[in-house]
């Protein structure tokens, strides 16, 4: 049983992410337990609309294990969750690559196999299924932006850090996101 000092237990909500890792890096797995649960939300967000919902209990473990592995070389003068993110999306993009290859193999395999087509459950027409439906209509590049910033309300600046793309590139794209949004939602009947 591990048995951890009072001091330890219960950190202050103000407690910034900077000294999370200040800690961390003195030693203290606690530390990385309450960034862990800080900020675990966002980068289930992040990796949702880009990975397979099955995968995310996987895939936030490995975002995390590679955060807690690559503590030591993080820039200081960064913010931890801009970085974080971008283990996130770099996680989502491996993940990406390996399923698509993965698609490809087995469609090669199944080239032949019957297909069965379902039939489409209407229940499903509620706004968010039609929010994901227009989502998974964007862009890889504009799902994303639009993830980032509207859901879960990422400043675009910090959404650039995360990408590694001009804020510039970051407000266009989220324009065109939008607009293909609304474009979507307008066709399927929704008075915006």
């Amino acid at each position: 049983m591990l048995v951890v000092p009072i001091a330890f237990r219960d950190r202050p909500a103000d407690e910034t992410d900077h000294d999370l890792v200040q800690r961390c890096l003195q030693g203290d797995p606690q530390s990385f337990r309450h960034l862990y649960r800080r900020h675990q939300q966002r980068v289930r967000a992040i990796l949702y609309q880009r990975c397979d919902a099955a995968m995310l209990d996987d895939l936030v473990q490995e975002v995390f294990l590679r955060a807690w592995k690559g503590l030591p070389k993080f820039r200081q003068t960064a913010q931890f969750s801009t970085w974080l993110y971008r283990i996130a999306w770099n996680v989502a993009s491996d993940q990406r690559q390996a399923s698509a290859q993965g698609r490809t193999r087995m469609q090669v395999i199944t080239r032949h196999a019957p297909v069965q087509q379902d039939a489409p459950d209407v229940l499903k027409l509620h706004y968010q299924d039609l929010v994901q439906r227009g989502l998974a209509h964007l862009s890889d590049d504009h799902r994303t932006i639009l993830v980032l910033h509207d859901l879960e309300e990422i400043p675009q600046k910090e959404v650039a850090e995360v990408l590694g793309i001009p804020v510039g590139t970051v407000k266009s794209r989220l324009f065109h996101a939008r607009a293909a949004l609304r474009q979507f939602l307008q066709t399927e009947g929704v008075q915006l």
